[in-house]
């Protein structure tokens, strides 16, 4: 099949690329370069032995979507292309409703045009806010505190709207929890421009010099340590995620909503303590303040991808840590 991919040379993107040119897929990939990096398309190609084509665009440009689809016969969309900073969402709220929701009308908009009736859908946990109980099921309440997971929410009930009126559309939408690590060949991985948010790539930015010191928010959470407990989830195995899921829409018509997870959770000193033990490096922290908006425990359940996608996890924490230090060394050097 030829599938396009919107935000391909991002984080998560970039390896799902990967994996559907393992399986001799044809690419294209759409990306406007906000929050990529370009090099990448060449190291994708590196890894797999195999071409794709690019196609520098923002999916606000409805002509230069337009064009892409006109010029290339798509089978099906996995969807990325989004602005994601949870904090930036809160001081530029407009910013993140105009990109991700416009973007998302334009996409299926086009996609209609050109009579493409499969999407993947890149959502997020984040939908869920602060759950009321764990593990997280894809029927708990949808409640996001801060503008980035409302463009989500809205995106997804787009597409049900959309899915409604369209008795051939099928789309998965996948509701991840927190991506880390990095291809085996350390080519492709995480490169967030700025200072990062998130925990991993602020532990790596530590341990090579980049930050003096990490700073965990609050150490009086209802948990084991006292940290907040997260379900982290390799990248690749989110990647193939992808993967099951883009089998399921070409089968099927409908939406369905999945978590992608381990379904195991882990605090933030478990996982500093994790990285120390794997990489041999030491982790100098700080502990602050509670973070406004920080649930006790986000960690999914995974029965439903199990049972719909036979998709779940097979990399474990080390894993993770290990790798994620790998490439951010690799992409300093």
């Amino acid at each position: 099949m030829t599938i396009l991919v919107t935000g391909g040379l991002g984080y998560i993107g970039s390896h799902v690329v990967v994996e559907l040119l393992n399986l001799n897929h044809s690419v294209v990939v759409v990306d406007n370069l906000v929050n990529s990096d370009i090099g990448v398309k060449s190291r994708i190609e590196q890894i797999a032995g195999r071409e794709i084509v690019f196609c520098e665009v923002d999916l606000c440009d409805r002509a230069g979507l337009t064009w892409v689809f006109d010029n290339h016969k798509i089978d099906c969309v996995v969807h990325f292309a989004a602005l994601k900073a949870v904090g930036e969402s809160v001081e530029k709220p407009l910013k993140y409703y105009q990109n991700n929701i416009g973007g998302m009308i334009n996409l299926l908009s086009v996609m209609h045009d050109h009579g493409v009736n499969k999407l993947v859908f890149s959502s997020s946990a984040t939908v869920y806010g602060i759950p009321k109980t764990v593990p997280i099921k894809e029927t708990s309440d949808i409640k996001a505190i801060n503008p980035y997971g409302q463009t989500k929410v809205v995106c997804e009930q787009i597409v049900q709207d959309y899915a409604a009126s369209n008795p051939n559309f099928g789309v998965i939408n996948l509701r991840y929890f927190n991506p880390v690590g990095a291809h085996s060949s350390l080519l492709i991985g995480e490169n967030p421009k700025g200072i990062p948010n998130n925990l991993m790539p602020v532990v790596c930015n530590v341990a090579i010099g980049k930050q003096d010191k990490l700073k965990i928010f609050g150490h009086d959470y209802d948990t084991i340590d006292g940290t907040c407990v997260r379900d982290y989830v390799h990248v690749v195995d989110l990647a193939l995620g992808h993967v099951s899921a883009l089998k399921w829409v070409m089968n099927n018509s409908g939406v369905e909503f999945v978590n992608l997870g381990t379904g195991k959770g882990a605090t933030v000193m478990e996982v500093v303590q994790t990285f120390e033990q794997v990489t041999g490096v030491k982790v100098p922290f700080e502990i602050v303040g509670r973070r406004a908006g920080d649930a006790t425990e986000a960690v999914a359940s995974t029965d439903k991808a199990k049972k719909l996608l036979a998709w779940q996890s097979s990399k474990g924490l080390a894993d993770m840590c290990r790798d994620h230090l790998g490439y951010a060394k690799n992409a300093t050097n």
